[in-house]
């Protein structure tokens, strides 16, 4: 599967809905991000079952904002509309191919567990001692 382009319209919903997804943040004038793009491409091809996505951040300003996205390009992965990495970065494509395995690997309950203990730990170090 090719990848899909991404817009403000539609990233909430793609990443809620949509299993495994992998967001590229790119410009047309980042040289890394032009480096990285086949390398993006045959990860897409090679794993069918997960959606690839790309975020011009020149057209989608206000999206690569809202996501903090100060470097480019930066790579993303979400799986069960749950963020389970984020780097800044042209991967080459070995270490690509080594994320796509662990995030295709994750534990998904384990990771709603570890999240839930961490916001648990918070809530509990901001309570007001008496």
């Amino acid at each position: 599967m090719a990848t899909v382009a991404l817009t403000l319209d539609d990233f909430e919903k793609t990443i809620l809905e949509g299993g495994t997804v992998f967001v590229d943040f790119w410009a047309s004038w980042c040289g890394p991000c032009l480096q990285f793009a086949p390398n993006y491409e045959a990860a897409a091809e090679a794993n069918p079952d997960m959606t690839f996505a790309k975020v011009d951040t020149e057209a989608q300003q206000q999206l690569a904002a809202a996501m903090n996205i100060t470097s480019i390009p930066t790579i993303m992965a979400f799986k069960d509309g749950i963020g389970v990495f984020a780097q800044a970065g042209a991967l080459p494509r070995p270490v690509l191919d080594d994320l796509v395995s662990q995030v295709r690997e994750l534990d998904m309950n384990q990771v709603r567990a570890d999240l839930a203990r961490r916001e648990a730990e918070a809530a509990e170090a901001a309570e007001p001692t008496a």
